[in-house]
C-alpha cells in the first residue's frame, strides 16, 4: 500500500481524515500513484493534474523522502521507501502571494 498525504483542502473535498492508502501495481510512479487516488476519489480529478494533458497544476507539488519530484517525469519510479510504505508520497498545496 502506498501512503499519500493530501493538503487539507484535498482531504475536505474528499471526505478522508489522515492519509489515504492506495494499492498499486509495479512499476510505482507519479502517475499511477495519482491514478489510483482519483480513481478512489473521482472528486480530485481536475485537481492536482489537468484532465486534458496530465500535466500537474502550478500550484501543487509533489514530495517524497525529502525530495521535491515535481518536476520529475511522472513515469519515474518513486523511492523504494515510498514503495515499502515506510515514507508517504506528499502532495503539497504551493504557497502563493504576496
Amino acid at each position: 500500500m502506498i501512503r499519500v498525504i493530501l493538503p487539507p483542502h484535498l482531504r475536505a473535498l474528499a471526505r478522508v481524515s489522515g492519509e489515504v492508502r492506495v494499492a498499486v501495481d509495479a512499476p510505482v510512479t507519479q502517475r499511477v500513484v495519482l491514478d489510483a487516488v482519483e480513481s478512489r476519489y473521482p472528486m480530485l480529478r481536475g485537481t492536482m493534474r489537468d484532465r486534458g494533458t496530465g500535466k500537474r497544476r502550478a500550484l501543487v507539488r509533489f514530495f517524497a523522502c525529502e525530495q521535491d519530484l515535481s518536476n520529475e517525469s511522472p513515469d519515474a519510479p518513486l523511492p523504494a521507501r515510498v514503495v515499502s510504505g515506510e515514507e508517504p508520497f506528499m502532495v503539497v498545496g504551493a504557497m502563493a502571494g504576496g
